[in-house]
């Protein structure tokens, strides 16, 4: 069958084939083989292309969901993306496959240590389910991803009428975070060794298979196939509008963009004067940016739907913030056994209940103050949380009196 390699659309009219035969029940291993031996490689425009003609046709988006888990495994290691377009560090797509490297080793410890517990029990099992929920709160971050595609990517696909396959993809998203939110609440539990091993099976894996396989999907077939289509105008709007979302799991060392955009940028720059007006006065970008971060304590926001919004990016913060935590709900940034101190202070600030939580820890030979302030607008409208940290001790240690200017180092 080798008259099919090279052509387009006996090749699609085949994998249609495949794909019907899966949905009539076929065997998967049955059309694999059919696959090998017709197809060999398929481009990934073409898988694409075949799934919009059957939404097109009358396949219900609910059936190609269904098939897609199926058609994925049966198409594995036969989708040719040797076409792809390689992209400059910092693009959305270079964003996209980093936080995937990142989302892929997650999983990996995830399912070692579900492996590992398998074979524990007592305090052993205990210390290392925590670590186990500590990773599934990490593994929700692909909810700012999935909202990326589908906010930002997904608008643009479907302007040049490539429809079913995000939606395919959206409803994709959908499970993953069911199944994600499931084992976060689940871990939440106490467990002996018997009924973590049925909850593996039932939730776990699942959870992270879903999240494996878009990995897949998305490098294989999506982000290749957005390159063909977007231009870089689009590329750059989706780029502005990340930080809007946030990052999963990964940090960009670097800003992309096109030089064009930074011409135009300068332009705007200067006509606009990037001022902030306050009441009692007004700063530009820069000067607020120098005063905020030159305060001496970690200042961090958290806006009044939970989402960490901003931090203060002091060179000697006490405690490391990256922009993979913003629009994380504050919840997942904190340990699992801390929890419940979260969830108290927020709904205690939202009630009006309290307005202010003071605490202080040792780090070292360091004494740590923390204290979170809700905040208000003028109306008396909830705002938000305020995180303040402090390091008292170089303050515990002064005596007498300083008059005399004398610099510190």
């Amino acid at each position: 069958m080798s008259e099919l390699i090279n052509n387009s659309q006996i090749r699609k009219q085949r994998l249609k084939e495949l794909i019907l035969k899966l949905h009539s029940g076929v065997n998967q291993e049955v059309v694999r083989q059919e696959l090998i031996g017709s197809l060999s490689n398929i481009p990934y425009g073409e898988v694409v292309e075949v799934e919009q003609e059957l939404i097109n046709e009358g396949l219900p988006v609910e059936e190609v969901m269904e098939l897609c888990d199926i058609h994925s495994a049966v198409l594995d290691g036969h989708i040719d993306g040797s076409a792809a377009k390689q992209v400059a560090a910092g693009h959305p797509v270079d964003i996209f496959q980093q936080e995937n490297d990142a989302l892929n080793e997650l999983i990996i410890s995830l399912k070692s240590i579900i492996n590992e517990l398998k074979n524990l029990t007592g305090d052993a099992f205990a210390a290392k389910l925590l670590k186990l929920r500590a990773g599934f709160n990490s593994l929700y971050d692909v909810d700012k991803h999935y909202l990326r595609k589908e906010y930002l990517l997904f608008p643009y696909l479907e302007k040049e009428g490539i429809t079913g396959p995000p939606k395919v993809m959206w409803g994709k998203h959908d499970e993953a975070r069911e199944l994600i939110k499931g084992s976060i609440e689940l871990l939440k539990e106490e467990f002996d060794t018997s009924e973590f091993a049925a909850s593996t099976e039932l939730l776990l894996l699942p959870a992270l298979n879903i999240v494996d396989d878009m990995i897949g999907k998305e490098e294989e077939i999506l982000l290749p196939m957005a390159l063909d289509t977007l231009t870089e105008a689009e590329w750059y709007e989706i780029s502005r509008q990340t930080l809007d979302f946030g990052y999963c799991l990964y940090d960009p060392p670097q800003e992309w963009k096109p030089e064009w955009a930074e011409e135009k940028h300068s332009v705007e720059s200067k006509e606009s004067g990037d001022f902030v007006q306050l009441p009692s006065g007004n700063l530009n970008v820069k000067e607020l940016l120098a005063i905020l971060n030159t305060l001496p304590l970690d200042m961090t926001f958290v806006d009044k739907d939970d989402k960490v919004k901003y931090f203060s990016q002091g060179k000697d913060r006490i405690f490391q913030r990256n922009r993979a935590i913003l629009n994380r709900d504050v919840r997942l940034c904190h340990p699992p056994a801390s929890s419940h101190i979260v969830d108290k202070i927020i709904d205690d600030f939202k009630s009006g209940q309290a307005s202010h939580a003071p605490f202080w820890i040792r780090m070292g030979d360091q004494v740590i103050h923390i204290e979170y302030f809700a905040l208000h607008d003028d109306k008396g409208q909830y705002l938000g949380v305020r995180e303040v940290s402090q390091a008292l001790e170089p303050h515990r240690r002064l005596e007498g009196e300083q008059r005399i200017l004398s610099y510190s180092k």
